[in-house]
C-alpha cells in the first residue's frame, strides 16, 4: 500500500502535468522534458511501473532461500490435479462454504468494478484530469490503510462475517449516493458546479464525491481482508491450501463480467450512470448469499 502510493506521489509530483498549466502537482515542470499536452507524462506510468517492480522483488528472488523440491514436477502436478477433482467433488456437500465462495465471487467483481470505473466515473462527470484523478486515488488509498487496520480489530471483536456484511453496506450506500451527485447538484440539491482551472476538489459536488471515494476504500480493505479470515474459519483443515486457491480463482476466474455488463449497459443507455448502477446488483446479490453463510 506505502509502494503504491509512493509510486503516485512521484508520478503527480514530477512527471505527470496539467496540459492547461503545464505544472504538476507540486508546480514544477514534467521531468525530463515530457510533453504534456500530448500526456507523456501520463504514459510512462507504464514503463515506471515496469522498473518499480523489477527493482523491488529483486531483493525477494535474490536474498530470499527457497525449499528444495521434494517431487517431480509431473508427480506434483498430477497429485496437486487429483486433490483439487476431490476438493470440487466435496464442494456441494459444504453447503455454507459454497455459498461463501459464490458471494465472493459477485461483490469481489463488484468491487474490482467500482475501483476501476470510480476514477473514470469521476472523470466524465467533473472532467477531471491525471493529477486530480490521481490525487483521488492517493487519498483512497490512505483510506483504505485506516479502513483495514480499523476493520482488522472489528474482525477480532465481531468476527469477519459481520464485517464483510458491514463492509457491503457501506459500498452499497456509497454506490447510490455516488449516483444521486452529479456536476450542479449533490443529492438532489443544487449547487455551485467545478470552475475549470480552479483548486482541486473546490466544488461542493467533488467533495462530495471524495468523501464517498474514501468510504469505498476504508471498506474495500477490510472486506478484502476478513473474506480470507471467514474462509480460514470455514475451510477444512486438512485442505486450507486448497480453498485459498479456490476463494483465488473465484475472485479472478469472472472479473470481467463486472467491466463488461457496465461497459455494455453504458452504451446502451448511452449513460455512464446507467452502467455504474449496475454494480448496486452485485453488492445487493453479495449480501443475499452471505445471508446463507453459516460461520
Amino acid at each position: 500500500m506505502s509502494g503504491g502510493i509512493l509510486s503516485l506521489i512521484l508520478v503527480l509530483g514530477f512527471l505527470a502535468a496539467n496540459p492547461d498549466t503545464g505544472r504538476t502537482l507540486f508546480g514544477l515542470t514534467p521531468l525530463f522534458g515530457l510533453d504534456p499536452v500530448s500526456h507523456e507524462g501520463d504514459r510512462i506510468s507504464g514503463p515506471l511501473t515496469a522498473i518499480w517492480f523489477v527493482v523491488f522483488v529483486l531483493p525477494m528472488f535474490l536474498l530470499t532461500p527457497d525449499y528444495p523440491a521434494r517431487h517431480r514436477l509431473k508427480d506434483a502436478l498430477g497429485a496437486g490435479l487429483s486433490e483439487l477433482k476431490q476438493t470440487l467433488i466435496d464442494l456441494p456437500k459444504q453447503r455454507s462454504l459454497a455459498a461463501f465462495l459464490l458471494a465472493n465471487m459477485i461483490y469481489t467483481d463488484g468491487l474490482v468494478s467500482l475501483y476501476a470505473f470510480g476514477g473514470i466515473y469521476a472523470a466524465g462527470t467533473f472532467g477531471w484530469n491525471t493529477i486530480q484523478l490521481g490525487t483521488f486515488g492517493i487519498i483512497l488509498a490512505i483510506a483504505g490503510t485506516f479502513g483495514g487496520w480499523f476493520g482488522g480489530r472489528l474482525d477480532d471483536r465481531l468476527g469477519p462475517k459481520r464485517v464483510i456484511a458491514g463492509s457491503l453496506t457501506i459500498l452499497l450506500a456509497s454506490v447510490i449516493a455516488i449516483l444521486l451527485v452529479e456536476k450542479d447538484s449533490v443529492l438532489f440539491i443544487s449547487v455551485a458546479p467545478p470552475v475549470p482551472g480552479g483548486t482541486l476538489f473546490a466544488s461542493a459536488p467533488e467533495r462530495a464525491y471524495l468523501v464517498l471515494g474514501c468510504l469505498i476504500g476504508a471498506a474495500g480493505a477490510p472486506l478484502q481482508a476478513a473474506s480470507r479470515s471467514l474462509l480460514i474459519r470455514m475451510a477444512p483443515k486438512e485442505r486450507v491450501a486448497q480453498y485459498f486457491g479456490l476463494f483465488a480463482l473465484t475472485g479472478k476466474v469472472t472479473s470481467f463480467t463486472g467491466p463488461l455488463l457496465i461497459g455494455i449497459v453504458t452504451a446502451a443507455a448511452d449513460s455512464q450512470k446507467a452502467g455504474m448502477a449496475t454494480l448496486v446488483l452485485f453488492f445487493v446479490t453479495g449480501l443475499a448469499l452471505l445471508a446463507r453463510v453459516r460461520d
